[in-house]
């Protein structure tokens, strides 16, 4: 065990959940008990605060970790990098509207909305179920990254009981569900500021002091990467381009991963909420252009896997297992790296950057749950007449619930399987997309369309995702059963294609298609209580209803 580095990560853990509890008092609210003020943080974040808030919520400890173990296995891990680059001039064009009608109507969750636009409380309910179900693996995640930077400074090692190897994770979660139950989104959004300091400083001193540890820098780097650590070996099919060892290229799956990656990751209700909890429209318009500066450290991110190889992580065995300096599971690339190269203070630097960077994400992500369970199916189906205060402490409650299922859910998977699971939860939660999105610009879904169009998505993602089996590239063997690969045959095609993009499109299908069936059967719509106005309303625009009203011109502004 390196006693240097786990010092370092318990100084800053602790820091950070005094941090946390301190919160409350920020900004103290006026009624501390109610849920805009718990979950939502009083709507009250400036520029600054919702652009660390939302760097801290989108960039976890997930992206540390996944991203550059993606780069282990070759360039197709490298899709993280243009998703993030499509991702803000979509969102650009319909968050703020979504930011709009949510503050008019006193929405929580996206799937608030929902309900209101088409009048429906199952179609609501539908979006809610999605967006629990897709975030629980990734609060999972979080603890994934702990786990790994844990397992590399040494806790855990061989003779250590099950419940000594776990403890550390349990400390982390009963700190989390602490400070998190007292604070509120007012917790995260005060730890986001040291978070990202610290990610920005590990990975700004990583990408200038690692390659001088390489004779030749950065040009040595890419070389004994593309060998698989090897000087003299060949250029893996694969690593530095989109070809495989055939020459068939992967430039397809490669880009349907992008952009489906991109359309669903403010689908997630945490990436939303950090939207909600803003002052105004304008704060949402700025921090969307200016988020995009965390796609240029994602790029640097992604290159500590190219390190990891370069340095001997992923370097083959006879038998075709990991092997090499760093040997081990692809998690741990990044923490080994930074180990093997660091001194131990610093490297106590960069695993507290992830473990920070796990702390943040994973609150925003309990949090966004629980208001779904409160608002969409307590209020909803359970207790319609619940006061804010009642519904303030639901979503407490069931935001301790939810990390302590995410715990469950670490400790009874392996990393590689819980990362996997996360992927599925890209391809469930993209299918919420036509309710939402189409929502916020036109009403011309029918919501049975909808509703069934997101169920046959959901249920066509999940089939298709179990079916895949996880086979190593090298060996050619299956080193997983089920949900092995988001990658699939698109059927009646020679193309293989991300799974969640296929799912949307065939949701779509079945949405348009059953429009048309029930508007010409005349089923009944449900009432839709936003107006045209409240889509473009800001801060200021209280009496902008009745202004319209008086002037039907203005409606048009």
């Amino acid at each position: 065990m390196n006693q240097t580095e786990l010092a370092i990560v318990i100084f800053f853990f602790l820091l950070v959940s005094v941090l946390g509890f301190l919160a409350a008092r920020w900004r103290q609210a006026r009624q501390a008990n109610h849920l805009e003020e718990w979950g939502l943080g009083g709507r009250s974040f400036g520029g600054w605060i919702t652009w660390f808030l939302l760097g801290g919520d989108l960039y976890t400890a997930y992206t540390f970790i996944a991203v550059p173990a993606a780069m282990v296995s070759g360039a197709f891990g490298f899709f993280a990098v243009p998703y993030t680059i499509i991702v803000w001039p979509l969102v650009f064009l319909f968050l703020p509207r979504l930011w709009s009608v949510s503050r008019k109507h006193g929405y929580v969750t996206p799937s608030d909305f929902v309900r209101g636009r088409y009048g429906s409380k199952s179609l609501g309910l539908a979006v809610a179920v999605v967006g629990v179900v897709a975030t629980m693996p990734y609060i999972a995640l979080q603890l994934v990254g702990i786990q790994a930077c844990l397992d590399v400074i040494g806790i855990g090692g061989k003779g250590t009981s099950t419940f000594a190897k776990d403890l550390p994770l349990f400390i982390a979660f009963a700190v989390l569900a602490a400070f998190t139950y007292t604070s509120g989104l007012r917790a995260p959004a005060v730890i986001a500021f040291v978070k990202d300091f610290l990610i920005y400083l590990v990975i700004i001193v990583a990408v200038i002091y690692i390659p001088t540890r390489f004779v030749g820098g950065w040009h040595s780097i890419f070389h004994l990467a593309s060998t698989g650590g090897k000087p003299n070996g060949t250029v893996r099919p694969g690593f530095l381009s989109l070809n495989d060892a055939s020459g068939k290229t992967n430039a397809f799956p490669y880009a349907t991963l992008a952009l489906g990656s991109a359309l669903a990751l403010f689908m997630y209700p945490h990436a939303q909420i950090g939207v909600l909890s803003t002052k105004s429209r304008n704060t949402v318009r700025k921090n969307l252009a200016g988020l995009s500066i965390y796609s240029m450290v994602l790029g640097l991110i992604a290159l500590l896997g190219y390190m990891a190889v370069a340095a001997g992580f992923g370097i083959r065995n006879k038998d075709g297992s990991l092997g090499g300096n760093l040997a081990g599971n692809p998690q741990h690339a990044v923490p080994a790296l930074f180990d093997a190269v660091f001194p131990s203070w610093f490297a106590g630097v960069a695993f507290a950057a992830v473990a920070v960077g796990a702390l943040v994400p994973a609150a925003i992500m309990s949090i966004a749950a629980a208001n779904l369970f409160t608002r969409n199916i307590y209020v909803d189906f359970i207790k319609p007449d619940a006061t804010p205060h009642q519904q303030a402490k639901m979503s407490k409650m069931v935001s301790l619930l939810v990390k302590f299922g995410a715990l469950v859910f670490v400790l009874g998977l392996d990393a590689t399987s819980a990362i996997n699971f996360q992927l599925l939860g890209g391809v469930l939660i993209v299918q919420t997309l036509p309710a939402i999105v189409f929502g916020l610009f036109k009403r011309w879904f029918h919501r049975w369309a909808l509703l069934i169009g997101l169920v046959v998505g959901v249920g066509y993602g999940l089939l298709t995702a179990y079916q895949q089996d996880k086979i190593d590239p090298v060996t050619h063997k299956v080193t997983q059963d089920h949900f092995g690969n988001q990658i699939a045959h698109v059927p009646g095609t020679h193309l293989s294609a991300y799974i969640g993009m296929t799912a949307l499109v065939l949701n779509l299908v079945v949405a348009v298609v059953l429009t048309f069936v029930f508007r010409a059967l005349k089923v009944a719509d449900g009432v839709d209580e936003t107006q045209p106005h409240d889509y473009t309303a800001d801060e200021g625009d209280k009496d902008l209803p009745e202004l319209v009203q008086a002037e039907p011109a203005l409606a048009e502004i």
